[in-house]
């Protein structure tokens, strides 16, 4: 008489269901949720090289305005693609908080910096004068969703800001 074993790859899986919440105490939780659920126009490798991320090229037309052309065929996790507008909802949803980068000031636009889309794969960001780090600033604009913004907003919907509450 043969026994049949079940193995891990024959026993059906349950289909997923509910919310799992994850329960961090660190003050810098948010920065590990971040860095693990978003992504940057352009980032820099281990050498401190820019490296495109959901930019693909990025310009300087004139000495105040940068260009960055975005890359097609990207999905945010809830299926929304990625474009132009992405980017320009989640600079004008973060130029909203007085410091969105308290750990590194250094990160934050000018409050004067305006962004246009040019068209889904193009923006371009206009700031109020000459701004060296304005590409290293790229790696710590992190790019979400609408769904995310109109959800939950690093607690928007919680508190009424996204400053302060951690």
């Amino acid at each position: 008489m043969a026994t049949e074993v079940a193995t891990e790859s024959s026993r059906p899986r349950p289909a997923p269901r509910g919310e799992l919440k994850v329960v961090d105490p660190s003050p810098l939780n948010w920065l590990f949720i971040t860095w693990n659920t978003m992504e940057e126009p352009i980032r820099v490798d281990e050498d401190g090289r820019v490296a495109f991320a959901l930019a693909t090229d990025a310009r300087w037309p004139d000495e105040t305005t940068l260009e960055l052309d975005v890359r097609e065929g990207v999905s945010f996790q809830d299926g929304e693609p990625f474009t132009a507008h992405s980017i320009k909802q989640n600079f004008d949803e973060m130029q909203r908080w007085a410091a969105p980068h308290p750990p590194g000031t250094w990160l934050n636009f000018p409050p004067e910096t305006v962004t246009e889309v040019v068209d889904d794969r193009k923006i371009r960001f206009r700031f109020p004068a000459p701004d060296g780090l304005a590409v290293g600033k790229m790696r710590g604009f992190h790019i979400a969703s609408s769904s995310f913004w109109q959800n939950h907003g690093f607690g928007y919907k919680k508190t009424g800001s996204g400053e302060g509450h951690w």
